[in-house]
């Protein structure tokens, strides 16, 4: 490389390669990644903790040993970093003494900790937005924001940072920001990436831990890399057939054409943007001509009924990461509004009340699964709006009831959550913009455990629609 900050004009697994041959040190990608990391994150208001001098403890023989990433302030535990949740109630916690099972996995695999990035309060919004510590911009647009809740990192890759992002999804919360940045980010199947040790499940098996990356290539690889089940984990997930990479090689593929169904139904009621349409519409006519059976079909959800059971989880999750805190002894004042009045919601939720939202949240696993038996793929929009302006979700406003604020949080995304509570895999990859440029990406699930299909899927899209030269107004090597 003519500069070392012309790293960023590579993906993880290609950065890996020169770092092994020679062609440019780790310690040299390391200080550009740290400098990019200052000056660029604090444009960009996505850092909370770092960026850290000194390279991380991370195995020099990994396959991505040298490659910078960074790790969203929430749920992940970093040994010697402090995680506080996105929340000022947590400011003041120590470092963490040991790694989770995931962090552990990143370490293994050789990649390099440059600093941890901004999330909303507990990751209960779908805006990077902080009481804490104000908002995350968009490299793209920063007048707008990059989505949530793992927008820190969206933000970090977008701009050339680092090429991989840790994210966490419980209701679409990798999927969003990847899809306002401009990345691709995959969802994978509850139980595929271990949460623990610290914990069995989060929202009630609806959250997920994985990365955001800007190539199909980085995300199989990664994933190969981290996935495998844990001692002790209540989920677990079959061990894939092949690996990862190798389902996305050109050729892999010789089972015929896949059945792909696409919807663009509004069931939330919020209106679908014409330039989503036109991504929607113009990635069918792309996967018709790769050969595969497209037809529109919506499944027969009932989307009032699943919000509201989904308002019913969200809040009794939300009761049991704050009522405890509040109990012993932190400060009312140090959480945003929304925050609190789901947590007060969920305290009042009755066991019978919840048990009702299981069933709920049973019919929607099994519609959807019934209509994946049909489908090998659903595509749909990630978001029915390109990346809304900064302050459209105000968490911290106490006029919103609790089923207000969670409506408001899913109904631009409707398609996202049901995967979260079906358990299933989804992806979203960049292939669409707008009339200003603004990334708009599209939304591919599968049934539960089939990550290797949507992989196949999204790297047919990346050949036929390649997105790679696209690049922020914000970002490391600006045009």
């Amino acid at each position: 490389m003519a500069k070392v900050n012309e790293y960023s004009e590579y993906d993880a697994v290609g950065l890996a390669a020169l770092i092994r041959q020679g062609e440019v040190k780790a310690s040299e990608v390391h200080e550009a990644a740290v400098a990019a990391a200052a000056d660029i994150g604090g444009k960009l208001g996505a850092l909370t903790e770092g960026p850290f001098m000194q390279e991380s403890d991370a195995n020099p023989d990994g396959e991505l040993a040298g490659v910078p990433f960074v790790a969203k302030d929430l749920l992940i535990q970093i040994r010697g970093v402090a995680g506080h949740g996105g929340s000022g109630a947590l400011a003041d916690v120590p470092p963490a003494t040991e790694d989770s099972v995931l962090m552990s996995r990143f370490r293994e695999a050789g990649l390099d900790l440059v600093a941890t990035t901004k999330s909303p309060e507990f990751g209960l919004s779908v805006a990077t937005d902080q009481k804490w510590q104000g908002s995350a911009r968009n490299p793209w647009d920063t007048d707008r924001g990059p989505g949530g809740s793992s927008g820190g990192s969206a933000a970090l890759v977008a701009a050339g940072v680092v090429p991989i992002g840790h994210a966490n999804d419980g209701a679409g919360s990798i999927r969003i920001p990847a899809g306002h940045t401009g990345l691709v980010g995959l969802k994978p199947s509850r139980g595929r990436v271990p949460l623990g040790p610290g914990q069995q499940e989060l929202m009630y098996g609806n959250v997920v831990e994985f990365a955001m990356t800007r190539s199909v290539r980085d995300t199989a690889h990664l994933l190969d890399l981290v996935h495998g089940n844990a001692p002790g984990e209540k989920y677990g997930a079959p061990v894939p057939r092949r690996r990862y990479r190798d389902e996305i090689v050109e050729g892999a593929r010789n089972t015929g054409p896949l059945r792909i169904a696409v919807s663009t139904a509004a069931w939330s009621g919020v209106p679908v943007d014409p330039a989503v349409q036109a991504g929607i519409a113009r990635t069918a006519t792309v996967l018709t001509e790769l050969g595969h059976i497209v037809e529109w079909q919506d499944p027969p959800l009932d989307w009032e009924q699943f919000a509201s059971a989904l308002t019913t989880t969200w809040c009794a999750g939300t009761a049991a990461a704050v009522i405890p805190l509040l109990d012993a002894g932190a400060d009312p004042t140090a959480f945003e509004a929304t925050t609190l009045t789901c947590a007060e919601a969920g305290r009042s939720v009755t066991p019978m009340v919840l048990a009702e939202a299981f069933a709920t949240n049973n019919l929607v696993s099994r519609c959807l699964g019934a209509f994946l038996r049909s489908w090998d793929v659903w595509l749909s929009p990630t978001s029915l709006a390109p990346a809304p302006p900064v302050g459209t979700f105000d968490a911290n406003n106490p006029a919103y009831s609790a089923a207000d604020w969670v409506r408001k949080c899913i109904n631009p995304y409707p398609t996202l959550s049901l995967f979260n509570v079906s358990g299933g895999p989804a992806i979203t990859v960049p292939v669409a913009e707008n009339s200003s440029g603004l990334p708009i990406g599209v939304h591919l699930g599968a049934d539960l455990y089939r990550e290797d299909v949507l992989l196949l899927v999204a790297a047919e899209l990346e050949r036929a629609m390649p997105w790679a030269s696209r690049r922020p107004p914000i970002h490391v090597n600006p045009r």
